[in-house]
């Protein structure tokens, strides 16, 4: 299993519809960066927020999921309550191929600043605008700033396709389109 470079991340985009939209080069002045790096895509966050909240005492459980656990924002600037959590989505829609893995880690600047971004991997496959978890994990509010970089893929690329990829198995998100909470 390899890491895959910028030209191959810049090819599957363009030729393949694996990142869209895609960003060619990275953009960096003035905002949190995004697009291509040198082994990885730096992709944004939306402006559509899922804010948690403890106004309506909702117990958060993963299998029974219950939605007054969050109050909807759309905005440029989000900002998450110390010692918080909010989810959101990317700008851009991935289509992962059967041979490939995603991995993400969180943006530098943010992580210096304590937001923390949490992804889950993308699996072969699998398609659908990311949902993201996006912890605070100081004791004072957070600006999260949309449509600017929020984290890093990174591509591994398989020797071998898989016996059976997340669009086999019918993944419970796949071709998510939106800020979506947990499923069972």
């Amino acid at each position: 299993m390899g890491l895959k470079p910028d030209h191959w991340i810049r090819r599957m985009a363009l030729e393949h519809g694996m990142i869209e939209p895609f960003v060619e080069k990275q953009v960096r002045e003035g905002v949190i960066s995004y697009g291509v790096s040198s082994y990885g895509y730096d992709m944004r966050v939306s402006n559509q927020f899922k804010i948690f909240t403890n106004v309506h005492s909702a117990i958060v459980d993963p299998k029974n999921f219950d939605p007054a656990s969050f109050v909807d924002f759309v905005g440029d600037v989000c900002i998450v309550p110390p010692n918080s959590f909010a989810l959101a989505h990317s700008v851009e829609y991935f289509r992962i191929p059967r041979k490939v893995l995603c991995v993400t880690v969180g943006k530098s600047t943010y992580a210096r600043a304590g937001v923390i971004t949490n992804i889950t991997p993308f699996e072969p496959g699998w398609e659908g605008y990311v949902t993201l978890e996006i912890s605070n994990t100081t004791p004072l509010p957070a600006r999260i700033y949309a449509h600017e970089g929020i984290a890093q893929v990174l591509f591994l690329e398989a020797d071998e396709e898989c016996e059976v990829s997340y669009a086999d198995k019918k993944g419970k998100y796949q071709g998510q389109t939106g800020v979506t909470p947990p499923r069972i």
